[in-house]
């Protein structure tokens, strides 16, 4: 139960706060960086591939930019955040506050999200004037962009409780996060694998967050969007109550 409203409300602004003093590092930077991904694609391969009738291969690449900004973002706020104050040994002052661990953790999270929001639409915005991406259907983007940021938000916290330095965090980040998120379908469709690789980008959990998210935008999969939401909704589940499991326990947060 969440009893202490302004407590939770004072962490959040403080989380949100922590990213938007370096603005320029950590939304317009991975905006630009999304971009110039889409603008080097587009150049090469505009007009030579179509994924779906009538979508541009520069317009399917919209939605996976989108949610692989949504997913990077959302990890590495929480992570940083927690690793940043575990090794600075300021973490004691969250943890003396009369917070519970689910306050804890939804001011954590919630702050992950304003963060991936903000670099989402950012990518969105100029994608718009680029190039006009049209939307099918709005709730779906609002559904799956939550569960991501949810869902990454959460699995940056784990790394952080787990972290005791920065170069571990950075392990995760590389070697866990990032080959996920570029295996996933940001830059192809699941057909156009062979169909071993097909099997293997089903066990990959990031894909149904892209494929879900693109379908909100084209009303075109490569999965049903039901069955994403399915998967994505016991990922989150599944990672929520692990992090409160360890907040509840004080594993390698308290001394």
């Amino acid at each position: 139960m969440i009893g202490n409203w302004p407590g939770l409300w004072t962490l959040f602004l403080k989380e949100v706060r922590r990213f938007t003093v370096v603005f320029m590092q950590t939304v317009a930077a991975p905006v630009v960086s999304a971009l110039l991904y889409l603008f080097i694609f587009s150049h090469a391969l505009a007009g030579r591939v179509e994924v779906y009738p009538g979508v541009s291969y520069p317009q399917f690449l919209v939605p996976g930019l989108m949610m692989m900004t949504i997913i990077q973002n959302a990890f590495a706020n929480t992570s940083s955040s927690l690793i940043f104050s575990k090794v600075t040994g300021n973490i004691v002052f969250v943890l003396l506050a009369p917070l519970s661990h689910l306050e804890f953790y939804l001011a954590f999270v919630g702050a992950a999200l304003v963060r991936a929001v903000l670099v989402c639409v950012g990518v969105y915005l100029v994608a718009l004037l680029y190039l006009g991406t049209p939307v099918e259907h709005t709730l779906l983007l609002v559904v799956f962009g939550l569960l991501g940021g949810l869902l990454l938000g959460s699995c940056g916290l784990l790394a952080g409780i787990w972290a005791d330095k920065f170069d571990q965090v950075a392990t995760v980040q590389n070697f866990v996060i990032l080959p996920l998120t570029y295996l996933s379908g940001v830059f192809y469709s699941l057909h156009s694998l062979p169909p071993a690789w097909q099997v293997l980008s089903r066990a990959n959990p990031f894909f149904y967050l892209i494929d879900g998210f693109r379908y909100g935008f084209f009303g075109h999969s490569d999965v049903s969007p039901w069955l994403s939401i399915a998967v994505m909704t016991g990922a989150n589940a599944v990672v929520c109550i692990l992090c409160l499991r360890l907040l509840s326990s004080g594993y390698k947060l308290r001394g």
